[in-house]
C-alpha cells in the first residue's frame, strides 16, 4: 500500500492524505450482503462540540479502476460543528477472530480551513480520509449509492421498509465499537425527484449521534415492480441521517413569547443521489 501526498487548489490550498488500496467491489448476489458490508465501513466520529456517524466508501481510481480511495461521508453539521483541526473515528481491526476498537485521529481542518467538500444545497459533506493497513473494513463502491433511476425502477413507495446505522446517544453495539442497527418505513411522498424533495421522512426516532449514518434498502425476498414480479435481492444505499424532524409551536403570553418544539420521531433523510454529487465534488487525483 502506498500514500501520495498532494496540495489541491480548493477555494484555497488545502493539504489532502489520500491512501492507495487494492479493492474487489464484490457485487454479486451470491457474495454480496449489505447489512455486514455496511457494518463494517460504518464508524462512530468524535470531536470538540461534536458526535456522528460516517461511513466510508471507494472512490474507483479513472486511471486503474482496481484501484480506489478512501472517501468518509457524514452530515455537515457533524464535521462543522467540531472545534478545532482533529477529530477521532473508532476504528476496528480483528484479531484472532475477534473485533477490537481502534481509536484513529484525523485531520478535519488545516490551519483553521476545512478538509471537507460539503454539497452546496443539502447536509452533506466528503473528505478523503488515510486509514491504517491494519484495519477491518469491507468496503462498498460509490455505485451502491441511490439515484432517482434506482427509486424509479424499483418502485420504491411510502411504506417500505429501510435500515440504518449509527451511535445514539454514543451507544455501540457491543464493545469493539459497532454501530446499531434500527429500522423504520418511509414516511413522506413524493420521494424523487431528488433534486426537487432535498430529503424525505423515515419513521426512525433520532439521537444525538445518528447524524450521518447511512439508510439504507435491502429486500431478498419477491417484490413487484416493471408489471412483473421479480426474484432477487435488491440492495442500495438510499441516503444519510441529517437531523430529526420536529413541529415547532409559538406560544405567547402578557409578558414573553416562547418557541416550544415538539418531536415527532421522525428522520429527515438526504437522497444518495446528494452524497454522490459530493464525492464528484472532490478533487481529482489520478
Amino acid at each position: 500500500m502506498s500514500r501520495i501526498v498532494k496540495r489541491f487548489n480548493l477555494t484555497i490550498p488545502i493539504l489532502i492524505s489520500i491512501v492507495f488500496f487494492f479493492i474487489s467491489f464484490v457485487m454479486a448476489e451470491e457474495t454480496f450482503e449489505i447489512n455486514t458490508f455496511l457494518m463494517r465501513s460504518t464508524f462512530k466520529i468524535i470531536g470538540e462540540n461534536s458526535i456522528g456517524t460516517v461511513f466510508i466508501l471507494g472512490k474507483p481510481c479513472k486511471e486503474n479502476p482496481d484501484k480506489a480511495y478512501y472517501v468518509l461521508i457524514t452530515a455537515t453539521h457533524v464535521l462543522a460543528n467540531m472545534k478545532g483541526d482533529k477529530a477521532t473515528l473508532f476504528l476496528r481491526k480483528k484479531i484472532n477472530n475477534l473485533y477490537e476498537k481502534l481509536p484513529w485521529e484525523i485531520s478535519i481542518r488545516k490551519e483553521g480551513e476545512n478538509l471537507w467538500i460539503n454539497h452546496p444545497e443539502v447536509d452533506v459533506s466528503a473528505m478523503y480520509i488515510a486509514l491504517p493497513i491494519d484495519i477491518d473494513i469491507a468496503l462498498l463502491p460509490i455505485g451502491i449509492l441511490a439515484d432517482d433511476e434506482t427509486f424509479n425502477k424499483f418502485e420504491i413507495h411510502p411504506g417500505d421498509e429501510l435500515l440504518c446505522l449509527g451511535y445514539p446517544f454514543s451507544a455501540e453495539a457491543n464493545k469493539a465499537g459497532f454501530p446499531i442497527l434500527r429500522s423504520g418505513k418511509i414516511a413522506s411522498f413524493p420521494i424523487v425527484p431528488a433534486k426537487e424533495t432535498k430529503s424525505f421522512l423515515f419513521d426512525f426516532e433520532v439521537f444525538k449521534g445518528n447524524s450521518g449514518g447511512p439508510v439504507y434498502f435491502v429486500q431478498s425476498t419477491a417484490r413487484a415492480y416493471g408489471g412483473a414480479t421479480h426474484i432477487g435481492t435488491i440492495q442500495f444505499i438510499a441516503g444519510l441521517v441529517s437531523e430529526e424532524h420536529i413541529i415547532t409551536e409559538e406560544i405567547t403570553s402578557l409578558y414573553e413569547k416562547q418557541m416550544k418544539a415538539y418531536p415527532l420521531a421522525l428522520a429527515k433523510v438526504i437522497h444518495a443521489s446528494f452524497i454522490k454529487e459530493t464525492i464528484e465534488m472532490l478533487p481529482s487525483i489520478d
